[in-house]
């Protein structure tokens, strides 16, 4: 099969052709399109290729865009940092996703998902313009929890999730608001909480912590790029970004 990625952070893209050739060596990568303005042009001058993987949220602007000027019949597996739960849409409709940074195992499944279309030589079954019309009309908003439940004294208190500034993993998972209150969460792992948060206001920065974007005093790089991320006072928590995480880290912040 032939594949075009669009993805504007070169080293994210390298990563996923590294990936994608571990996973199905037979996926030929005609072309590495780093902006919309780049892949509009190549789709005009180019036959459609088998498969697309494609990112959301472009340096000039938003992949979507795309589908505004050509009808694009192949399936698409997607890769976001951080829309996830918008895009659930997607995968019902038989389009994949792929959160950054990419796993193999997922990689691969949807690799064969869009490999069954393409040999089926059957379209994919999507509407790919009807989706996007219901992301754009925030038909998604429902998804993102509102509120945390926690245990005091042996009373429920609600705490309201636009007054976390972070979430910690240490022997428990702990919630943390902007005023400096720690209360401890009745969740067995990161990856439940994560799961019900906005994606667009929360960032899971490492194992340990999720983070707020309004919670961040300031970010600090390293030479071996890693990040060193700040959290306001009162919490002052220094959260460390991997290498690997830092390009994606650094456009969920940077918009």
């Amino acid at each position: 099969m032939k594949a075009v990625i669009l993805e504007d952070e070169t080293l994210i893209a390298k990563e996923l052709q590294n990936k994608i050739q571990t996973v199905a060596n037979d996926i030929t990568i005609v072309e590495v399109l780093p902006s919309l303005k780049t892949a509009k042009k190549w789709f005009m001058q180019n036959a459609e290729p088998d498969l697309i993987f494609m990112d959301i949220q472009l340096s000039d602007g938003v992949s979507f865009e795309l589908f505004d000027i050509y009808k694009l019949n192949c399936p698409i597996i997607f890769t976001t940092a951080y829309d996830e739960y918008a895009l659930k849409a997607f995968k019902v409709n038989g389009v994949d996703y792929l959160l950054k940074p990419v796993d193999e195992d997922e990689l691969k499944k949807a690799i064969e998902k869009c490999r069954s279309i393409v040999e089926s030589k059957s379209a994919a079954p999507i509407d790919i313009q009807q989706l996007v019309k219901n992301l754009k009309q925030g038909n998604t908003t429902s998804l993102y929890k509102e509120k945390f439940i926690v245990s005091v004294r042996n009373n429920w208190i609600p705490v309201n999730t636009n007054d976390i500034a972070c979430f910690m993993r240490e022997n428990l998972n702990y919630l943390f608001t902007f005023n400096g209150d720690k209360y401890i969460l009745d969740f067995t792992t990161l990856e439940e909480v994560e799961e019900l948060l906005d994606p667009k206001k929360f960032y899971r920065a490492n194992r340990q912590y999720i983070i707020h974007i309004d919670a961040i005093q300031s970010v600090k790089p390293h030479e071996n790029a890693k990040l060193t991320v700040s959290l306001k006072a009162p919490l002052k928590f220094e959260v460390d970004i991997s290498r690997e995480k830092a390009p994606t880290f650094k456009k969920w912040f940077d918009r």
